[in-house]
């Protein structure tokens, strides 16, 4: 039975320090449980938030929209805790990102002749994206634009750039020309972002870095990596639901 006694259980705490990473809607809730039986993560599951811990995956979770399929760990001592615990908090990570959530209750049931859990799909779960971001490329079909007020030799000017990639940490862009410089450090306010299916939301940016890339074309453009400054929770959820939105759709092409 392993045992980690400085684990972080960050769910206990979202909803103060970690709430913009909360994930509520079922259907984004699914996605990820979905995600995790399709790339068998293991998971490091805790019963009632002790630091003895066992390992599992999501075995089947396309079944119905309640419930889902876990493993059995390899300890049979955990598995009688599992299934005696008020809750057991699940730890992994999907594409570099910590995941958390809390299922309330297992039940034993049998899954193609072997021993396995049954559980309810959590109401909630945490992707914990601080210092790795999923990066999203942007739909070449849906463009996502911002923007940038910055000053010039004629005055100010509302440039408008299009989003290379975004994720909930900030974005990367296609720098203004000449007239308009950006440069590291510089912090620009009241830049409206325009996702699509969503209403303009203003953010405030914080260029991270500047660097020139070749285009699938041949072209050079510059690219500005820009870091989110004071994001608001209402807009880091706008764009975590566009984020997860895209990578549903992509996976659904796919399977098709």
């Amino acid at each position: 039975m392993p045992n980690s006694s400085n684990v972080r259980f960050e769910l206990l705490e979202s909803d103060s320090q970690y709430s913009q990473y909360l994930v509520r809607d079922p259907r984004e809730v699914r996605f990820v449980i979905k995600q995790l039986a399709a790339k068998r993560a293991l998971i490091s599951a805790y019963p009632d938030d002790s630091p003895n811990f066992g390992l599992t995956t999501v075995l089947e979770a396309g079944g119905n929209e309640q419930s889902f399929v876990l493993d059995v760990a390899a300890d049979a001592a955990l598995n009688e805790a599992f299934e005696n615990a008020d809750s057991v908090i699940c730890i992994t990570q999907l594409d570099r990102v910590k995941v958390q959530f809390r299922l309330d209750g297992l039940v034993r049931v049998q899954h193609n002749n072997a021993p396995a859990f049954s559980a309810k799909y959590p109401d909630k779960l945490l992707r914990l994206q601080r210092r790795e971001y999923f990066r999203l490329v942007a739909p070449v079909a849906h463009a996502i634009n911002c923007f940038i007020p910055l000053p010039t030799a004629t005055g100010d000017r509302n440039y408008e750039a299009r989003v290379l990639d975004i994720s909930g940490g900030g974005l990367a862009i296609v720098a203004p020309p000449s007239g308009a410089q950006l440069h590291p450090d510089m912090e620009i306010p009241n830049c409206r972002l325009e996702i699509p299916d969503s209403p303009p939301i203003l953010i405030t940016l914080k260029v991270r870095n500047i660097f020139r890339v070749t285009q699938r074309n041949g072209t050079e453009v510059l690219r500005a990596g820009c870091q989110f400054v004071g994001l608001q929770t209402a807009t880091a959820n706008i764009i975590h639901r566009y984020i997860l939105k895209v990578e549903r759709d992509r996976a659904s092409r796919v399977a098709q």
